[in-house]
């Protein structure tokens, strides 16, 4: 019997349709925070990840899009390096 590890950190990415966009974004907007165009990071409990999945799955075709999320033990198990200024929504980065 396999262990249930529980992620409380995630990064969501996202390539979907024209029509859907603004409906992906809004869904991952309620438990994330929006990093940069389709990407989005936070903390994320095993419950708010089950809701985001079931309420991606709402508002995607599953045939055409894409979205992907990553998932963390917790915010210190990664480094994250930026190249460049981008136009970062909150200004915060997580240089390590």
């Amino acid at each position: 019997m396999s262990k249930k590890i529980n992620y409380n950190y995630a990064f969501v990415f996202y390539d979907v349709g024209e029509k859907r966009v603004q409906k992906v974004f809004k869904v991952c907007k309620k438990y994330l925070s929006h990093f940069q165009k389709s990407v989005f990071r936070g903390e994320m409990s095993p419950s708010k990840l089950i809701l985001l999945k079931k309420d991606l799955k709402k508002v995607i075709n599953e045939k055409e899009d894409f979205v992907c999320i990553i998932k963390l033990m917790n915010d210190n198990v990664f480094g994250e390096e930026i190249l460049g200024a981008g136009d970062v929504e909150n200004g915060e980065s997580l240089i390590l």
